[in-house]
């Protein structure tokens, strides 16, 4: 009677592991990178940026260093990359919505991270102001945002952006261009329609060595933003299925692999635009 006793309580224990165990594991099937894996395809929300992402406009190929890393991370999971265009204006919502799985080069920002989860970051963030040295415009020895927010300045920036978001919170004066693509606020500084272009440090760095007889770049002091960029990831993601991504960034960074990345970008880039 005694070991009967016994016994009954120790088969109900074990159903309800085995119960436990079979819950856990139809959740761990469950997960997003296995949905995925179901799907056979990895979509990436895709907004130009040179060198982070670039598009040829006559093939629709994409390029740049957080292209070829989604390329890796699809390779990790076995499925195929699929790159799906969009705008800065939009990236975060079609994230949201499910028009794709991870957005590509997002800026991490407090804003951001209350509508998406990020991975950590690929590489480090800072932005710059580049402008022609000769525009009267400029004031000499100008060192921060301030000195350059003056009456008849005007900043292009790409709307929608980090670098929009931080420009419009520190400018008071100076009149802030908003335009939809990377080409066109550097015409526009080219054409002379706007005298800054308000743009990541090494994507202006592109710009003055496309231009060096010109082209300088400022990082102001104090700094307008400094930030991590990374994966754009949906809000609803498990943590372990945020470490997936985290685990694939974190050995790429380390190595080196990410900065290799980075630096073949920019030759394209320069090789594009001589």
């Amino acid at each position: 009677m005694l070991i009967t006793r016994i016994l009954k309580p120790m088969a109900a224990a074990a159903v309800v592991a085995a119960a436990l165990s079979g819950a856990a594991a139809a959740q761990a099937a469950d997960g997003y990178w296995q949905k995925v894996q179901a799907a056979g395809t990895l979509r990436c929300g895709a907004a130009v940026a040179p060198p982070y992402v670039m598009r040829d406009p006559a093939s629709g190929e994409y390029s740049g260093f957080f292209a070829d890393l989604c390329r890796e991370f699809a390779e990790v999971l076995e499925v195929q990359p699929e790159f799906v265009d969009t705008t800065w204006d939009n990236i975060i919502a079609g994230l949201q919505a499910g028009k794709w799985d991870v957005s590509l080069a997002l800026n991490r920002t407090p804003a951001r991270a209350m509508a998406v989860q990020f991975s950590i970051p690929a590489m480090e963030y800072q932005i710059s102001l580049a402008y022609n040295k000769d525009n009267p415009k400029i004031p000499a020895g100008a060192v921060s945002v301030a000195d350059l927010d003056l009456e008849g300045v005007t900043m292009a920036v790409m709307s929608g952006t980090a670098q929009d978001k931080a420009i419009s919170a520190a400018v008071k004066t100076a009149t802030i261009l908003r335009l939809p693509t990377n080409d066109e606020t550097r015409l526009a500084v080219i054409s002379k329609r706007a005298d800054i272009l308000v743009d990541a440090s090494d994507t202006n760095q592109l710009f003055t060595q496309s231009n060096p007889d010109w082209a300088v770049a400022l990082n102001p002091a104090p700094a307008l933003a400094k930030q991590g960029v990374a994966f754009g990831l949906p809000h609803d993601l498990s943590a372990a299925d945020v470490e997936v991504v985290n685990i694939f960034l974190e050995e790429r960074v380390a190595t080196g692999h990410v900065d290799a990345l980075i630096a073949r970008a920019v030759d394209e880039v320069l090789a594009t635009n001589p």
